[in-house]
């Protein structure tokens, strides 16, 4: 088995696209979510928070050409993969394009302006607006293609399009691949655009905030006083590498990844499932070759939904204790849906080489119906540790965590 390093990472937030940025606003306790007045015309929608990201320019670089196939979920995820190859000395490097680096990227969907373009051919029987490149920027691939397409990628090209699961799947993908020694290097991560649909998808469950005249006091993961969640956007990336390939080229390595569990509930498509979001976290474990307790911090998904959150509390304290340190940088971004796994990944190896973990905001009061936790509440929390997990949960009952070891 080949072990696998992480050389490179990128993402793109309503808070900024580099650490430094996002960290002072997680410091400052500052949140990416406003209120979207531009949704008013959707009268039968009742939330209006989101958390976009407003100030986001393609790089002026980038070719009429190149653009032509990405919509806005692509451009989150291929201008990701491009700061995280940046990050990595590998940008530009004629080493990616003869096969041995691939790609395993996704999204909850392709671009939503395409399909509203191809349901209004069936409505009207008149295809305005489509052309050749419709299609590839709502394809549910479309992400990882126009990774592979901007960089002339020739390896494994892996779409892992499972709505919040879509990133951190990605991540375990493309591990594996490296793993099991069928490629030395891969792009892997996720990217989401914002769009009322998608906020539609959560309001039909009643499961969306309505704190629309307070938006940066939602969303409120684990809280007593939460109402839901708030959807975000944004993209994120990570260069995974096999060790002697990196070590080789001289590369940075800021993490190791050691451990990818995945699993499936088997048995409702939107009702969360402890044990098997327990039995995530074991396959994990067992992975890296762990007991529990190696654990130092978890990354939770924390979507400030009421069965999510009392559902992966009583699974995370079951299998660790009371003891373990956790939280939910949801709290900030908002819900990124396909990008959350990979964002939540960057921020877990960022904190643990920082040995400073990011509070979930809006966090005053414990539900007591969440199981007993480590909450971090109010400011960030020093701590050292050697192995961190992110774990993250999606519709369709999918499951997936993470174990990153740190480099030294």
């Amino acid at each position: 088995m080949k072990r696998v390093v992480v050389t490179g990472m990128a993402g793109i937030t309503s808070l900024g696209s580099d650490w430094a940025s996002i960290e002072a606003n997680f410091r400052a306790s500052r949140s990416g979510i406003r209120r979207m007045d531009e949704w008013n015309r959707f009268s039968e929608l009742n939330t209006r928070l989101a958390g976009p990201v407003d100030d986001y320019a393609v790089p002026s670089h980038w070719t009429r050409k190149q653009l032509r196939s990405m919509g806005r979920v692509s451009r989150f995820a291929v201008g990701a993969a491009e700061m995280a190859l940046a990050d990595a000395g590998l940008l530009g490097n004629e080493i990616i394009r003869d096969g041995r680096m691939g790609v395993a990227c996704g999204s909850s969907t392709g671009s939503t302006d395409e399909i509203k373009a191809f349901g209004m051919m069936l409505i009207n029987s008149v295809a305005e607006g489509l052309n050749a490149n419709s299609y590839v920027r709502m394809m549910p691939h479309t992400t990882a293609a126009n990774i592979s397409i901007f960089f002339g990628l020739t390896g494994r090209l892996i779409p892992t399009s499972s709505a919040c699961t879509s990133g951190s799947q990605g991540i375990g993908y493309a591990y594996e691949a490296i793993k099991f020694g069928r490629l030395p290097m891969m792009l892997a991560g996720g990217a989401e655009e914002l769009c009322a649909t998608e906020a539609m998808v959560f309001d039909a469950l009643y499961a969306t905030s309505l704190k629309n005249d307070a938006p940066h006091t939602s969303p409120r993961p684990y809280d007593s006083g939460r109402d839901g969640l708030v959807i975000g956007e944004g993209g994120g990336m990570l260069v995974l590498e096999e060790l002697e390939h990196a070590l080789a080229r001289g590369a940075h390595i800021h993490a190791e990844i050691v451990g990818f569990g995945s699993n499936a509930d088997g048995q409702h498509a939107t009702r969360p499932e402890q044990a098997t979001m327990r039995r995530a976290m074991e396959l994990a474990l067992e992975d890296a070759g762990l007991t529990p307790d190696a654990i130092g911090y978890v990354n939770g998904h924390g979507t400030a939904t009421e069965q999510g959150d009392i559902a992966e509390t009583l699974a995370t304290q079951s299998l660790f204790g009371s003891r373990m340190p956790i939280s939910s940088q949801k709290s900030f971004l908002g819900h990124t849906l396909g990008a959350c796994g990979a964002l939540e990944s960057w921020f877990s190896i960022e904190m643990m080489n920082r040995d400073s973990y990011v509070h979930t905001l809006n966090l005053d009061q414990v539900d007591p119906q969440c199981a007993e936790l480590d909450y971090l509440r109010g400011e960030f929390r020093q701590m050292s540790n050697e192995y961190v997990m992110n774990n993250n949960f999606a519709f369709g009952g999918v499951n997936t965590s993470l174990v990153f070891r740190r480099w030294s």
